[in-house]
């Protein structure tokens, strides 16, 4: 079967908006929490998020949106767009350069995009009010292509001229995760020779508030308090969006442009809880499930294992349930990988979240560090004994795994190592 490699990356993110300003984050452990204005109204119990900067999206007229040179986006195209559709633009144009992609390597029968967003409630809230208000026929005629889940594909597989395989996923929190693992899959198998792995998300008000009906978010009126995963005092995730594009390609493709890349995707294993529709199981017996799967899928022993990239989002249930499926796996002495969630610096994507952190798993190995897991003031006792990092280590990892779990017990490992 074709080996596959990660050749390219685009960030759009609250921690940098592109791979140079990601890495410093990451090393230096930058948070991009902030007191978000639209949350500080007295009625909103939420104060803190993890907003893009240099992006006004705030609107619901395209024509008012402004982001950062040197991006250009054809007024006829940005119609059928939500923010995260450009960020998710901006992100692609950085990873096609990034790995160096000519316009034919892009288009081209062989070259495929596998997507995941949420959709825009944001959109999708302002053009319900606008049919039931004004009429039926006054709702923008790219109204729909603009706001459903969907949207991010639509308008990268179209204006990107992608030919080959096209899917959009919705696995919530691991939809991200489910494309990449795949585009794996699609090239392992011999389908395809390249494909765009792509997760966005609005990352406003309507896309994150409505999770505080859940308890899910955090309360804390401190940035530097709001996301500390595995911490005693963790009270929920904080919201954040963006977009991130991967770029994988087949070992010939490699080597026919000659490009140097950031690590080998090894494969991935996926598992369900059976449990609960939004909370995961205690004992984390769907994560366990889905690393083990992973692990011989790929040939692995947890020992050879030297950074996991955690989901945990900073939520009581969560996280520990995580903890407890990470020591089910890696339970004999000889297993002791580094654990850190950088969600502690980004916030909680949802169906970003695999994309971006794998993202941050392929710069870990290119550049010889290891995240670590911030703001942990009191670790759980739940969490005791695991080798949870609380800084940096200038260290490079030799296999990685990164952890997802969604809504319903969806749950995700992917596994990555040193490109050879």
């Amino acid at each position: 079967m074709p080996r596959v490699f990660i050749t390219g990356l685009g960030f759009i993110t609250s921690i940098g908006n592109d791979v140079a300003s990601v890495t410093r984050s990451l090393c230096e452990l930058r948070h991009g929490f902030t007191l978000y204005p639209p949350f500080q109204d007295p009625a909103v119990p939420v104060k803190v998020a993890a907003p893009v900067r240099d992006f006004a999206m705030d609107s619901t007229d395209c024509e008012d949106w402004t982001f950062p040179a040197p991006y250009t986006i054809r007024r006829e195209v940005l119609r059928g767009m939500a923010p995260h559709g450009v960020y998710a633009w901006c992100a692609m144009q950085q990873a096609i350069g990034d790995a160096r992609l000519s316009d034919a390597d892009v288009s081209n029968a062989q070259t495929g995009l596998y997507a995941a967003s949420g959709g825009s409630p944001y959109l999708m809230g302002h053009m319900l009010q606008r049919m039931h208000t004004q009429g039926v026929m006054r709702c923008s005629p790219l109204g729909i292509v603009a706001s459903i889940s969907g949207t991010v594909q639509f308008n990268l597989v179209a204006h990107f001229k992608i030919k080959g395989s096209s899917c959009g996923f919705a696995s919530a929190c691991a939809s991200s995760s489910h494309a990449f693992g795949f585009a794996y899959d699609d090239l392992a198998l011999g389908r395809q020779k390249r494909m765009f792995v792509v997760g966005a998300e609005d990352g406003n008000s309507d896309a994150i508030l409505p999770f505080a009906g859940m308890r899910a978010l955090s309360l804390q009126t401190d940035p530097n308090l709001a996301s500390r995963p595995f911490d005693v005092a963790r009270d929920g995730f904080v919201g954040t969006g963006g977009g991130v594009v991967l770029v994988l390609e087949t070992e010939d493709e490699v080597a026919r442009r000659g490009v140097t890349p950031y690590c080998e995707v090894l494969g991935w294993g996926q598992a369900s809880d059976g449990h609960n529709v939004a909370i995961s199981h205690p004992e984390g017996h769907g994560l366990r499930a889905a690393m083990e799967n992973a692990l011989r899928a790929t040939g692995t022993a947890p020992e050879a294992v030297d950074y996991i990239n955690a989901h945990a989002t900073s939520t009581p249930i969560g996280d520990v349930s995580e903890a407890r499926a990470l020591k089910a796996v890696f339970s004999t002495p000889s297993a002791r990988p580094a654990i850190s969630s950088t969600k502690a610096l980004t916030g909680h994507g949802l169906s970003l979240a695999g994309a971006m952190e794998s993202g941050f798993c392929a710069l870990a190995i290119r550049d010889g560090f290891m995240p670590g897991s911030a703001h942990i003031t009191q670790l759980d006792p739940a969490c005791e004994g695991l080798n949870i990092i609380r800084s940096t280590l200038p260290a490079q990892p030799g296999v990685v795994l990164n952890n997802v779990s969604g809504f319903g017990g969806a749950n995700v490992s992917l596994v990555f190592q040193q490109a050879r």
